[in-house]
């Protein structure tokens, strides 16, 4: 996976040996030698990962990384902080700053490329879903969040089979997170599954379970898919490291573990995590009200338009039948001239209600658009919805709606019309037969159900 990585030193010979070294991985380099001219690159969006220099003149990188992650255009950016100091102080400051990431110098390679890749491939995850929210704001969804929080307060799930491992990670997270222990992997894949982590923490050195099999079971159920994994290693795992990073592992530890360095790493990843699934959860409310009326609460138009085909072209290919039924509040424009439009919205809520609750669910309810209801019931015969439709029209018609906050109650009606059809008939067609089938009971009277066969 590439990416455009920004690398900013003031030192030349540095800047080349990176830009050699990420070059040759085929990702695509840009420099600066300064914090001014990294930060007007990122503000471009000329860039997809920074690695950042921290002694440098003028402004260190621990001011631009603080300013690229304060910025609403240029706080997603990965930040990786690159330092000669390999003190706590100088993590715990980067890590106030924003960072996502720390490599001391002198750099590792393999440390270097497998961050890199890491960060490249949450970039692009990232983008898809800033580009999502974005679209989602043109069907009328909120904007999606401007900053990360700090990454506190989440539940990680530790696999440890080393008790003294175990108990030193605990013990450098347990003031900031809740941490479950798990030594047995069996366990552990269960728990993640039924368990809402923001982050779990794998072995890669469990006794009687390879932990990166552990890796690829969590990356492969849609419950556990999208949460951070962090490998612990030993210096000599690190071929199995970037086999780790190959399968979706997001990052690593190498033992003996730094407290301050894991609660770093944990930090970056909870805060990831959750501004992902509140970009998700933006695009998922923006698909919602695309295709539900807020009203009501069921789906509208537009999903049935677009649904209603499907199913009628599997009732063809099985042969079975299909009908679809079309409602009609009674005279509901004396509703809202007699106690007005809010109370109107009331009755057809609770109408909607009240429907729903007779037919099964299987069958599809939609709000038409004003007083018009349609259900669409699979494998129904022409009969057998015309008795559904009488046991609708008679709960309808058996009590009045009640009124929030009001003594009063509304007495209502509903006029339906049914067609079926058992294959070879357009949408459209269906829809003018129920249709026509409607006008037959408000034309006999209303608050009555009649049927059109094909």
């Amino acid at each position: 996976m590439t990416a455009r990585v920004l690398v900013v030193d003031d030192v030349i010979p540095n800047l080349k040996l990176l830009e050699a070294r990420l070059t040759a991985e085929y990702f695509d380099v840009v420099i600066a030698t300064n914090g001014y001219e990294a930060l007007k690159i990122c503000e471009r969006g000329e860039c997809d990962i920074v690695l950042l220099d921290v002694m440098m003149p003028g402004m260190d990188g621990f001011e631009v990384c603080r300013r690229i992650k304060t910025n609403p255009e240029t706080f997603h950016l990965p930040v990786v902080i690159v330092t000669a100091l390999d003190q706590t102080t100088d993590r715990l400051r980067g890590l106030e700053a924003g960072a996502d990431d720390f490599l001391t110098k002198p750099i590792d390679e393999i440390a270097l490329i497998a961050r890199v890749r890491s960060l490249a491939r949450l970039k692009l995850v990232i983008d898809e879903l800033r580009s999502r929210a974005d679209t989602s704001a043109s069907l009328g969804a909120a904007a999606f969040p401007v900053k990360m929080d700090n990454g506190l307060g989440g539940r990680i799930l530790l696999v440890e089979d080393r008790p003294n491992a175990a108990q030193r990670i605990q013990s450098a997270l347990g003031g900031r997170y809740e941490v479950d222990l798990e030594t047995d992997a069996h366990q552990a894949l269960f728990g993640a599954a039924e368990t809402d982590y923001d982050l779990v923490i794998v072995s890669i050195g469990l006794a009687d379970f390879d932990g990166l099999r552990l890796c690829s079971q969590l990356r492969s159920l849609e419950r556990t898919r999208n949460t951070p994994l962090l490998l612990l290693a030993d210096l000599e795992d690190r071929q199995r490291i970037l086999r780790g990073l190959d399968l979706g592992v997001n990052d690593y530890v190498v033992r003996p573990v730094d407290p301050n360095e894991i609660l770093a790493r944990v930090g970056a990843q909870v805060r990831r995590k959750r501004y992902a699934d509140a970009l998700r959860s933006k695009v998922m409310a923006a698909m919602e009200m695309a295709v539900l009326d807020p009203l009501t609460g069921l789906n509208n138009r537009r999903y049935l338009e677009s649904h209603l085909s499907g199913l009628l072209d599997q009732a063809a290919e099985r042969e079975r039948p299909i009908a679809i039924m079309i409602l009609d509040v009674d005279h509901f424009k004396r509703v809202n001239d007699t106690y007005g439009h809010e109370i109107g919205d009331e009755v057809l809520k609770n109408f909607a209600a009240r429907v729903k609750r007779k037919v099964r669910g299987a069958d599809l309810m939609c709000r038409l658009g004003g007083e018009e209801f349609v259900i669409v019931m699979p494998d129904t015969r022409l009969a057998t919805a015309e008795n559904v439709g009488e046991r609708i029209r008679s709960a309808v018609a058996a009590a009045p709606f009640s009124l929030t906050g009001d003594e009063r109650a509304i007495a209502v009606t509903v006029s339906i019309g049914i067609a079926d059809s058992v294959g070879g008939e357009s949408v459209a067609d269906l829809l003018r037969r129920a249709d026509q089938a409607l006008y037959l009971s408000k034309n006999s009277g209303r608050n009555r159900v009649s049927a059109k066969a094909a």
